[in-house]
C-alpha cells in the first residue's frame, strides 16, 4: 500500500478544536482522522478508516481463532422481539425508535441479544448443533442524552458483539473463559493497558459480569483496586461488608431538641456541644442520613424511596441506578407536597415509605438520626429494634481507604478508566423469553444458556489515542497505525521523486507506506504533521539526499539516525 498525501482527503488543524474536551477527541480531529457530522456522530476520514479497519481486523482475527462464526444482522429491528424480552420498556429513552409508513414500530439496535437468540432458535435442532459462538461487527445506536468526548460517548458507534450458546452451565463457564482470554489477546495486540473488573449487568441481565477498562484519567468509569490482593471492581459493583458487632446496642431511643441542624455537620457540632447521651465524640459516621429519591420505572408510575446511609457518606446515583436497574432515580425535592417528610430531620422509625439501608446499617447498630419532626433528632435509634429496613442497597459512595471486600486486609484505591469491553454470563434470560428448546442427547428438550461479549471497536480507537500520545500528537502502536512508515520529502532537488520511488520499493516489500509529497508545504509543516499523525517510524528525504543519505526517525524514542538510502528497505523490513 502506497498513500500519497498530495492526493489524500486530509486536513490537519493547527488550532485546538473548541469543543474537544479530551486528548483523543482533540488529536483525532487535529490529525485528520475524524470529522464531526452530528452531535454524537463522526465521519471517519481516510486515515481514520485505516486505523478503524486495523482494529476491526484484530478483533475479527481473535474471534475466528477460537471458532466464532461471523454473521451480520440489520440495525433496524422490529419492536416485537424487544417486547418479548421486556427491553423495549427497560431501555426507555436510551433507544432510537421510529414508525414506518404502515404504522409498525422499529428501533435502531443498541445490542442484538434478541436477534441472535431467534436465529439460534430458527437454525438449530439438537444437541449436535452446540456449543456455538456467533459474532458480528456492526454499528449500534443509543440516544445518549449528553454526547461528549468525541468517540468515547457518542450516539452511533461500531461494536463487536458475540454470543455463546451452550447446553449446560459448565459449557457456559468454559465459553466465558475462552472469550475472556480472546479479549485479553485483542487488547494486548491493540497496545491497551487495561484492568478486568467486576461489574453490574444492568439492562443486559445475567451474572458473572466483568468490564475491561483501559487506564485513562479522562475515563468516565471509576473503579477500585486493592493494595493487598488482585481485587478490582467498578464502583457500582463494590460490595460493603456488614459491621461485626461485639454486642447489639440496647440504650433507649431518646428524642432531643436540635434546632437549626438540617445538615450532618451542624447536627454533629450540636451533639458534641450538648453531650447528647453523655458523649462528646460524635462524628458524621455515627449519624444516619436518610435521602429521599424518586424511582422511575419504565412503563410504571414513579415511586418515592428512602435510602439510609451513614452520615459521612453521600448517595452515589450511579451506584443507586445500578442497584435499581432497569429503574433509575433522581433526588426528590418537592417536600412541600409531602409534609410527613421533614427535610433535614427524616428518620427511619415509623416511615410509611419503602426504606432501603446501606449494609453498614446492620441489625443491632445504633444511630443518631432524624426524629421526623422539625428541629428534633433521636439517639440510640437501633436497627432491628426501632426500625427494620425493607432491604439493603449498595448506594453509598465508595472511598479510597475503604476495606477490600475480597481479602479484608487491604485498602481500596480509586482509579479511572474507559470501558472498552463488557462480558456477561447471561444464562437463560433470553432463551426463556423466546422458549428456545433443542433435543438433548437423551431425547428430552434442553434449553440453551447464553453468554454475551461486547467490544467497543470505535471506542477502542479513542482509548488507544488516550494512552498513546504526547504533547506533539499521536503515537500509534504498530499493529493499528494507518501505515508502517511515513516518508517525508522536504521538497527540493528531486527529494519528492526519491521519496516516491523509495515508497514504491517499500510497498513492494509488503510495507504500508504514507508519503508526504505535498509540494506547497514547508519542511517544518510536514514535520509537525508527521508528529501529529503519529506513525512511529518515519524517513526524512532531505538535504543529504545528494550524498545518498536519509534520516530515520523513531516517534516513540526520539532517536534519529542518518543512513544510506539503499539501506532503508533492509532496515525497515527487518524491524517488522
Amino acid at each position: 500500500m502506497l498513500l500519497r498525501m498530495s492526493t489524500m482527503l486530509l486536513r490537519t488543524l493547527r488550532e485546538e478544536p473548541a469543543d474537544a474536551e479530551v486528548p483523543s477527541h482533540r488529536l483525532l480531529l487535529r490529525a485528520g482522522y475524524v470529522r464531526r457530522a452530528a452531535p454524537g456522530g463522526y465521519t471517519w476520514l481516510p486515515l481514520g478508516k485505516l486505523v478503524l479497519d486495523r482494529v476491526t481486523a484484530i478483533v475479527r482475527d481473535e474471534m475466528t481463532a477460537i471458532g466464532a462464526q461471523e454473521v451480520a444482522f440489520p440495525a433496524l429491528l422490529p419492536r416485537e422481539p424487544y417486547e418479548t424480552s421486556g427491553r423495549w420498556t427497560e431501555y426507555g429513552d436510551d433507544i432510537f425508535t421510529l414508525t414506518d409508513r404502515r404504522g409498525a414500530e422499529y428501533l435502531l439496535a443498541p445490542t442484538h441479544e434478541e436477534l441472535f437468540t431467534l436465529l439460534v432458535q430458527d437454525m438449530t435442532i439438537s444437541y449436535r448443533d452446540f456449543p456455538l459462538i456467533l459474532f458480528q461487527i456492526q454499528t449500534k445506536f443509543r440516544d445518549e442524552a449528553r454526547p461528549r468526548a468525541g468517540l468515547l460517548r457518542g450516539r452511533e458507534f461500531l461494536m463487536k458483539d458475540a454470543y455463546s450458546f451452550d447446553l449446560s452451565d459448565d459449557g457456559l463457564a468454559a465459553a466465558y473463559a475462552e472469550l475472556r482470554g480472546a479479549y485479553q489477546r485483542v487488547f494486548a495486540r491493540l497496545g491497551l493497558r487495561h484492568t478486568i473488573v467486576a461489574a453490574m449487568s444492568g439492562a443486559m441481565g445475567g451474572s458473572a459480569s466483568e468490564e475491561f477498562l483501559a487506564a485513562a484519567e479522562v475515563g468516565e468509569d471509576t473503579y477500585v483496586g486493592c493494595t493487598r490482593c488482585d481485587y478490582a471492581a467498578n464502583t457500582e459493583a463494590v460490595t460493603t461488608p456488614a459491621p461485626v458487632l461485639a454486642e447489639a446496642a440496647t440504650g433507649p431511643l431518646t428524642v432531643h431538641d436540635t434546632p437549626d441542624t438540617p445538615t450532618i455537620a451542624s447536627l454533629v457540632a450540636l451533639a458534641n456541644e450538648r453531650a447528647l447521651d453523655g458523649r462528646t465524640d460524635w462524628t458524621a459516621a455515627d449519624t444516619l442520613k436518610n435521602v429521599v429519591v424518586t424511582v422511575h420505572r419504565p412503563g410504571a408510575e414513579d415511586e418515592l424511596l428512602v435510602i439510609g446511609v451513614p452520615g459521612d457518606r453521600e448517595v452515589d446515583l450511579k451506584r443507586l441506578d445500578a442497584a435499581l436497574s432497569p429503574a433509575t432515580a433522581t433526588m426528590f425535592d418537592d417536600f412541600a407536597s409531602r409534609p410527613e417528610l421533614v427535610k433535614g430531620y427524616i428518620g427511619p422509625q415509623g416511615l410509611a415509605l419503602r426504606y432501603l439501608a446501606d449494609p453498614r446499617v446492620a441489625p443491632g447498630t445504633a444511630w443518631l438520626t432524624g426524629a421526623n419532626a422539625a428541629g428534633k433528632h433521636a439517639t440510640s435509634v437501633v436497627a432491628g429494634r426501632d426500625f427494620t429496613p425493607d432491604g439493603t442497597i449498595e448506594a453509598a459512595e465508595v472511598r479510597a481507604g475503604d476495606p477490600c471486600p475480597a481479602c479484608g486486609a487491604g485498602e481500596l484505591t480509586m482509579r479511572r478508566g474507559i470501558e472498552i469491553a463488557h462480558i456477561f454470563q447471561l444464562g437463560r434470560r433470553y432463551t426463556d423469553a423466546f422458549k428456545v428448546d433443542v433435543l438433548g442427547a437423551d431425547g428430552k428438550p434442553v434449553r440453551p444458556t447464553m453468554g454475551s461479549y461486547g467490544i467497543g471497536v470505535s471506542r477502542a480507537v479513542a482509548a488507544i489515542a488516550e494512552q498513546h500520545h504526547d504533547e506533539r500528537g499521536l503515537i500509534w502502536p504498530d499493529e493499528v497505525a494507518p501505515a508502517d512508515v511515513h516518508l517525508v520529502a522536504t521538497g527540493k532537488d528531486g527529494q519528492t521523486e526519491a521519496a516516491l520511488a523509495l515508497g514504491a520499493e517499500l510497498a513492494a516489500a509488503g510495507l504500508r507506506v504514507l508519503v508526504d509529497d505535498r509540494p506547497q508545504l514547508s519542511a517544518g509543516v510536514k514535520f509537525t504533521d508527521a508528529e501529529l499523525i503519529g506513525i512511529a517510524r518515519s524517513v526524512v528525504v532531505g538535504r543529504r539526499l545528494a550524498e545518498g543519505y536519509v534520516e530515520l526517525r523513531d516517534r516513540r524514542t526520539g532517536q534519529r539516525d542518518e543512513v544510506r538510502l539503499a539501506e532503508v528497505p533492509r532496515r525497515l523490513t527487518t524491524a517488522q
